[in-house]
Parts: C-alpha cells; sequence; structure tokens
C-alpha cells in the first residue's frame, strides 16, 4: 500500500470485509495477533496482546528474568495501534478478509522498545533527524522442498512438472523455474493483490532455490513487504503439496539462503544519491558509511544471523561471506559496491541470512551506517581479488554473536536498550535449548568410537 492516508471503514465497505487479521511481526518474524469479525474491529477498541509476545523463544519457551528487566512481572497487556496504511486482502481466505500490520503501545501511548517495528522505526527517526532518507532494496532467497514431516529426515527437493526431482546446480535457468510455473503464477497473483513491489524471479544455485529481488524503496514499506512475503509463499507452496523454507541453511550439500540488502541515502528534498559526489564517484558520506557496516556489523550478527543454523551458511567458498571486506562488484565480500550510474551508488549487505526478522534487519544495517557517518569513520581499502582467501571475521557460532552485542554500548544506544537485553535473552534461551539436542551425527560418528 502507499503511505496515503487510508480511512480504514470505507476500505472495509469497499471490499465487503467480514473478518480481519491484526498481525504482529515477533521477534522472529513470525505473525502474532488476533483475528475478528470487521464489525468488532471497529467497534470494540483497539485489540490487546500480552507483553511477553516480544520475549518468546521460535520454540514457544520464555527467558528467565529474576530481576524483570525484560517485562513487566505482572504480564501486562500492550494494545496493537493499525497502521492503516498497511492494510491489504488476505488473498487465500474463504471469505473476504483483511489484514492489517500493527504498532504495539502501553496503555499510556509510549511505543513498545522491543516491537520489531518500533526498533526500524526509531532508527529511522535518526536518520529524518540529520536529513538523510535511507533507500533499500532486499533479495530474499528461499527453498522449494518436498513435504517433511518427520524432522529426523533431512529435507529433498520438490518433485516438479517433469516427474523429476532437480539432482544439479541450476543457477539462472529459466527452464529450473518453469518446473514450478503453476506455484509461481499463483505467488505473483497473490502479491499483486497485496500490491507488492516484486522486480525479477530467478533460480538461484542450489536445487530448487530461487531468489526474489524487491524494486527499492522505503525500509518500513519494505520489510512490511518482506513479512507479509514470507507468509505468501509458505502458503502458496502449502497449495502445491510442497514447502517453502526460508531457512538459512536447509541442506547440507546445498548454498544457504541469504536476504541481500541494497542501501544508499537520499536527500528528502531533492532526491540527490548522497552516496555520489559531484565526480560521480563514491562520496565521503559513502565512505563513512561503508565503514560503519564493517566495524559493527559483527555487534548485530544475532539478527543478521538469528539462529544456531545461520551460522552454517557462512562458510568458506560458499557464495556467502566469511568476513566484511568491501569490494566493487565483488561477490565473496560482505559489502559489495555494485557497477552502475552515479544516481544508482549504493552498497549490498551481503551478510543477512534469509531467516532474519526484516524489521530488525534493515534497522541493524541502517544503524551500522549511521554510526559510521555520525563518527567520521574511514573503510579500509577495496577488497581485489577473491575475499575467501582472507581470515573469518564475522562470528563462527550464535553464543560469541550474543556476547559481541551485549557488550556494544553504541547498538543499545541505537536499537534502544531494551531491544538489545530481550533480543540476548531471548537467543540465549535458543541456543541453550539446541544444546540439549543430540544430533544424528553425534550418534553416528561417535557413538561406538570414542
Amino acid at each position: 500500500m502507499s503511505n496515503e492516508q487510508v480511512d480504514l471503514k470505507e476500505w472495509f465497505d469497499e471490499h465487503r470485509i467480514t473478518e480481519v487479521e491484526c498481525l504482529v511481526p515477533d521477534i522472529t518474524g513470525i505473525p502474532r495477533g488476533k483475528i475478528m469479525p470487521a464489525q468488532k474491529f471497529f467497534q470494540s477498541g483497539a485489540p490487546r496482546l500480552p507483553e511477553a509476545i516480544f520475549i518468546q523463544s521460535v520454540t514457544g519457551e520464555y527467558p528467565e528474568d529474576p530481576e524483570d528487566k525484560l517485562t513487566d512481572p505482572a504480564i501486562i497487556d500492550i494494545k496493537l495501534v493499525p497502521d492503516a496504511s498497511t492494510v491489504r486482502l488476505v488473498p487465500w481466505a474463504h471469505e473476504p478478509t483483511a489484514q492489517i500490520i500493527h504498532d504495539c503501545q502501553y496503555a499510556n501511548g509510549t511505543p513498545v522498545p522491543m516491537a520489531p517495528r518500533q526498533v526500524l522505526q526509531r532508527v529511522l527517526k535518526l536518520y529524518e533527524e540529520k536529513g538523510w532518507k535511507p533507500v533499500l532494496a532486499p533479495e530474499l532467497e528461499f527453498y522449494l522442498v518436498a513435504r517433511n514431516t518427520d524432522p529426523d529426515y533431512p529435507l529433498v527437493p520438490p518433485v516438479g512438472r517433469s516427474g523429476r526431482q532437480e539432482t544439479g546446480r541450476q543457477s539462472y535457468s529459466v527452464d529450473a523455474v518453469n518446473e514450478f510455473d503453476p506455484l509461481f503464477e499463483e505467488m505473483y497473483d497473490f502479491c499483486d493483490l497485496q500490491e507488492m513491489d516484486l522486480d525479477t524471479l530467478i533460480h538461484e544455485e542450489g536445487a530448487a532455490q530461487v531468489e526474489i529481488n524487491f524494486l527499492h524503496g522505503d525500509p518500513m514499506s519494505l520489510a512490511d513487504q518482506v513479512f507479509l512475503f514470507k507468509r505468501t509463499v509458505r502458503e502458496v507452496a502449502l497449495r502445491h503439496n510442497i514447502y517453502a523454507t526460508f531457512m538459512s541453511k536447509p541442506m547440507g550439500g546445498e548454498p544457504g539462503s541469504a536476504m541481500h540488502v541494497h542501501q544508499s541515502i537520499v536527500n528528502p528534498k531533492t532526491g540527490e544519491n548522497l552516496f555520489a559526489g559531484p565526480d560521480g564517484k563514491a562520496s565521503p558520506l559513502f565512505k563513512s558509511y561503508l565503514a560503519g557496516l564493517q566495524k559493527y556489523i559483527p555487534t548485530v550478527m544475532p539478527i543478521f544471523a538469528p539462529n544456531v543454523n545461520s551460522y552454517r551458511r557462512l562458510t568458506r567458498f560458499s557464495n556467502a561471506p566469511i568476513n566484511l571486506q568491501w569490494g566493487y562488484d565483488n561477490r565473496t565480500c560482505g559489502l559489495r559496491v555494485p557497477f552502475g550510474e552515479p544516481n544508482a551508488m549504493r552498497v549490498e549487505n551481503r551478510v543477512p541470512g534469509a531467516d532474519a526478522n526484516p524489521y530488525l534487519a534493515f534497522a541493524a544495517t541502517l544503524a551500522c551506517g549511521y554510526l559510521g557517518m555520525v563518527e567520521g569513520l574511514a573503510p579500509t581499502e577495496p577488497q581485489i581479488g577473491s575475499a575467501y582467501s582472507g581470515q573469518y571475521t564475522l562470528p563462527r557460532e550464535l553464543s560469541h554473536a550474543l556476547d559481541l552485542m551485549a557488550a556494544s554500548q553504541p547498538m543499545r544506544d541505537v536499537l534502544g536498550e531494551k531491544m538489545v537485553d530481550v533480543l540476548v535473552a531471548v537467543k540465549r534461551l535458543e541456543y541453550e535449548t539446541y544444546l540439549r539436542v543430540i544430533s544424528s551425527w553425534e550418534r553416528e560418528h561417535l557413538l561406538l568410537n570414542v
């Protein structure tokens, strides 16, 4: 939807809405909320949810909070405030149903600081105060996989129209995409109905791995679209009796899935790209932005790589970065500067995984760049040749990343103390839960050999 004011009552009447889904993205990016009759939506006031939804782990557990730092010990309610500009139809609903993304407030009207939309709003406000307008364009990768109801069994590619599974790498293959034409046609229909700014669809390197590119635009609008797109693709895949997964590394022998984020900054009054100087080359502001990404990305890795599985993607020679070198049109670097006209000067952050919460990922990458600009940092020299020849400078696993984030006061200042405390607590709980699981690898190689 556009940012123009929308009269929800008129919109509901125009589309004969009978039911409404009140959606809130949680820390993981899972849609939480309530479903209610359309008439009740206007009569009963703001819907409410427990504040504790923002400290729920992906497994449904809650971290211990002995000092009551994370949420109110009374398990209070928060109210959901609809953002009318996000209203869309639910394409797969049997009756005319609306979905609206909501912001979260306490009873006194103050925003809930660990709500992902609020975190992104907080960072965008910092840019606004400096007279900067960030522009983003995400590229989201995901896999189609055969239905898998037993988590002990590995995932495998689904059967396409030919009746066969993909077995080899089919990068950029049009025919490989056509294997699932009915699914993608329905996906595009559903996305068009939800007014998503999709650009291109390509087959990626993995078996039945595809990538969707979004048109560049406003960070909040695009975060909303990615949030809804994930939900849409999962629903469409289920209608075709397969799964769509945004796991960062769903299959051991295949590449991982990323959410690359192209980013630039423009003058909000003139639209001028501030990353390009008068000579068309990279401006000092751009170089400071780059340096901010280089310095601070390690402190937000629990956002870019939020799960234990995420770090399986970030390995040498895997089409994913291992460090934060930057280079011109260099896909081995964590930070790639594509060739293009001066008005298209931008940097592509190749670190975030497809499993990242889009609101938090956009907020984090903008926070890193913001700190680089306000601190006047200088980047390294651009990488020539493969960055895989260098050392790992990104955290290799989640617990190390959480230590870096917890200790970063600059990131706490930008993203918010409560947000960092909550994210670290939730992810530490998930990490400890994972450590209680004994894998098939351990049984295979250690059971009788050690």
